[in-house]
């Protein structure tokens, strides 16, 4: 209710279907069906008929697709913005495989904010992402987004085992490219098919954390449990443009 009524919600595009087989996620993997072309509107006119203001548009991956999907995400966000003029649209992106053509289709829908999860620290990335992603090949999308001068955000799962040196690394190298939003939540093992959880943090643990984050340069911070990368998205952007000159 508390993301509901602050006139917030996320919509997931392109099927729950995903192409990858990241080691923490429970979506389901396998062969999608092909975008329906009437998504699009069919998110924006229900972002109307709930009277919504801020929106995340997230999706699966699809690296079936010749552009991973990027086209379709970006005719969504004119939708929404098309029905809903003043409503502000954060779209969360999976890699594109690196292809920053696909990227640049998403950038030119103009998102309010364009967000890519790292997920984890460098190291533990073979272990938690799937084969297909890359802890650099992440930053790289993130960095080019912002050098075109885009709103960034990116989260981390904690609880895989990694250190706190490592997750301060982590930190660092997206201060390195002026990450302006970052998430911290703690990794909840789905099922038993899932990685299982190496460490519970407590909240002081997390209050370090924002600290830490908040300390080193990036903008917004969030840190929380049971945080994930949409929840209080509208608040983290509306700091962010608060502290812009």
């Amino acid at each position: 209710m508390e993301c509901w009524n602050s006139g917030t919600a996320t919509f997931m595009v392109l099927g729950d279907v995903c192409t990858r087989g990241c080691r923490f996620c429970y979506v389901l993997k396998g062969i999608p069906e092909p975008p329906d072309p009437d998504e699009p509107y069919r998110v924006a006119y229900a972002v109307r008929d709930l009277g919504l203001d801020y929106v995340t548009i997230t999706s699966v991956d699809r690296d079936d697709l010749p552009d991973g999907g990027a086209t379709h995400i970006a005719e969504t966000i004119k939708a929404v913005k098309n029905v809903n003029p003043g409503v502000f649209v954060e779209v969360l992106i999976p890699d594109f495989q690196g292809d920053i053509d696909a990227l640049k289709i998403v950038l030119n829908a103009k998102p309010d904010v364009l967000a890519h999860n790292i997920e984890t620290v460098e190291r533990l990335t073979p272990i938690v992402r799937d084969r297909r992603a890359g802890y650099w090949q992440s930053i790289k999308i993130l960095r080019v987004a912002k050098e075109y001068g885009f709103i960034t955000k990116s989260s981390i799962l904690l609880g895989f085992g990694e250190t706190f040196e490592e997750v301060e690394k982590t930190i660092r190298d997206l201060v390195d490219i002026e990450l302006d939003i970052l998430v911290f939540s703690q990794y909840l093992r789905p099922s038993r098919k899932q990685l299982p959880v190496k460490k519970y943090y407590t909240l002081e643990e997390f209050r370090r954390l924002k600290e830490l984050a908040s300390k080193l340069g990036i903008k917004s911070v969030v840190a929380h449990p049971l945080a994930r990368t949409s929840y209080k998205a509208k608040q983290a952007f509306e700091n962010v443009i608060k502290g812009r000159p």
